[in-house]
């Protein structure tokens, strides 16, 4: 489709100006163009978005109707911290059209929601979240946190509240990232004005969902006071389901390989609109449109 490859083209000239110059943050596009609303929370989901899929959209999703705002702001992040490499299997450019595609995808779902539906169409559509694609240079989260509050594209303060899954917080608490002290006082910054809102994925790597929750638990026990972690920031990580034990996994890979294979699958691994584009843009097939 030519809107698409007008789109693709948009954030090709978008992502070039923001890789020459000298930020480490910005914010390329925002749906829709409305740069007049502030809000007091930030909901960040950094991915890789490779393809989205339709776990990021109920991420987003259960996190604003769970935390009902009169203007919510969601930042869809992508880290660009190896760009000087070929992007795989999609381009940095189509990752950011399907980020857009995942944004307007969103508002409609959201749309149809009751407690936003509730009160007209036109309120509706006023109370419906701005949502922002943006690009950091930055591949460690404690810096892509710093990037986007010290930017000029929000209001200070703001809140942010970063959406990511257990796996991450896992990571996020591994000493290993803070050289050259290795320990987590790093994180003291984020964790004063800002929160985490994580997604349990219970399983044989990341132990059960007891295990999960404890895990939480012996931070704010003091378990690692001697790694420099202080007793407070576990009240600012909020634990929440992920998806039912009945419940069929949905992964980028898994949206990956079902382009090769079952095609038909996409319809419940990614939202419409990205659906739409990786079939048309033949992305994944080791055949795409350039």
């Amino acid at each position: 489709m030519s809107s698409f490859q007008a789109l693709r083209s948009q954030y090709a000239s978008l992502l070039k100006r923001f890789l020459t110059s000298t930020k480490d943050f910005e914010v390329l596009t925002t749906i829709p163009p409305d740069h007049s609303a502030e809000s007091e929370t930030l909901y960040v989901l950094d991915s890789s978005f490779n393809p989205p899929t339709r776990a990021h959209l109920r991420i987003v999703t259960t996190a604003l109707l769970e935390n009902p705002q009169p203007r919510p702001r969601v930042l869809l992040l992508l880290a660009t911290q190896n760009a000087d490499k070929p992007s795989k299997p999609a381009s940095f450019e189509d990752r950011l059209v399907m980020m857009e595609l995942l944004a307007r995808d969103l508002r409609a779902h959201l749309a149809s929601a009751p407690a936003f539906a509730a009160s007209g169409s036109t309120h509706a559509v006023e109370t419906l979240p701005l949502i922002d694609i943006g690009v950091t240079k930055k591949p460690y989260f404690v810096d892509k946190a710093a990037a986007i509050e010290t930017s000029d594209c929000y209001p200070v303060p703001l809140e942010q509240v970063h959406l990511t899954g257990y796996d991450t917080l896992i990571r996020i608490f591994n000493s290993k990232y803070y050289p050259p002290e290795h320990t987590l006082k790093p994180l003291g910054p984020f964790l004063s004005k800002h929160r985490l809102r994580v997604t349990m994925r219970p399983s044989d790597e990341w132990g059960g969902r007891e295990e999960q929750l404890g895990y939480v638990a012996a931070l704010a026990r003091g378990d690692r006071d001697d790694e420099g972690a202080r007793r407070e920031w576990a009240e600012r990580i909020q634990l929440v389901e992920g998806r039912l034990p009945t419940d069929q996994p949905v992964s980028s890979t898994r949206a990956r390989e079902a382009l090769q294979s079952a095609p038909h699958d996409l319809d419940w691994l990614v939202p419409e609109q990205v659906r739409q584009f990786v079939l048309s843009e033949h992305l994944y097939s080791g055949n795409s449109k350039v």
